[in-house]
């Protein structure tokens, strides 16, 4: 099933998501397969479970297709479940273009460190954990951002927000064009 993906402006999007529980298993695979499906759908490289409009603590990724350029994606397809997440400081933050599904036709520049380890449970909910540079750690934390409230346009200078508060509320309206089923916050 293809869901529609919640744009900028929708309350989901602001909500802490709550953890999953050992009850919802059975429902959480078949949420994970539509999911991929939609993400896919959208052509898209990771989406969290407030973008479709539920407010729980699931992520699905798959950079495989960004590999060629940054070859730390290659074969980066993950179902997280409940994550821990810690950023590693170990080097400086790295500048990147970040766009996002539920802010379409924007894309912004986003300041992170590229190091994470992290902790999670997999789609049959088994305990998992890895480090992740370079972008495949960036997707990852952007995603996890969702799981907070947040959206990448949380991260950028004071200055640059105002720069692009009109397409926010457009995007907050309702108006603007996408290739995938949307969902907007306008009533």
């Amino acid at each position: 099933m293809i869901y529609p993906i919640y744009l900028y402006g929708h309350p989901v999007l602001r909500k802490k998501c709550e953890p999953v529980v050992a009850e919802q298993e059975g429902d959480i695979k078949q949420l994970v397969a539509d999911m991929f499906e939609t993400m896919y759908n959208s052509e898209g490289v990771g989406l969290a479970a407030p973008q479709i409009g539920k407010p729980i603590r699931l992520v699905v990724v798959d950079g495989d297709v960004l590999s060629e350029k940054f070859p730390e994606c290659k074969d980066l397809k993950l179902t997280i479940i409940n994550p821990r997440l810690e950023v590693i400081t170990d080097e400086d933050p790295v500048v990147r273009e970040e766009g996002c599904l539920s802010l379409p036709g924007m894309a912004e520049n986003v300041k992170r460190h590229e190091h994470i380890k992290l902790e999670w449970l997999d789609e049959n909910m088994q305990p998992q954990s890895g480090e992740f540079r370079g972008f495949a750690s960036r997707i990852i934390q952007h995603e996890l951002d969702h799981l907070e409230g947040e959206v990448y346009t949380d991260h950028v200078s004071p200055i640059r927000k105002q720069l692009i508060k009109s397409k926010l509320t457009n995007i907050q309206k309702g108006k603007v064009k996408c290739d995938y089923k949307v969902k907007s916050a306008a009533k």
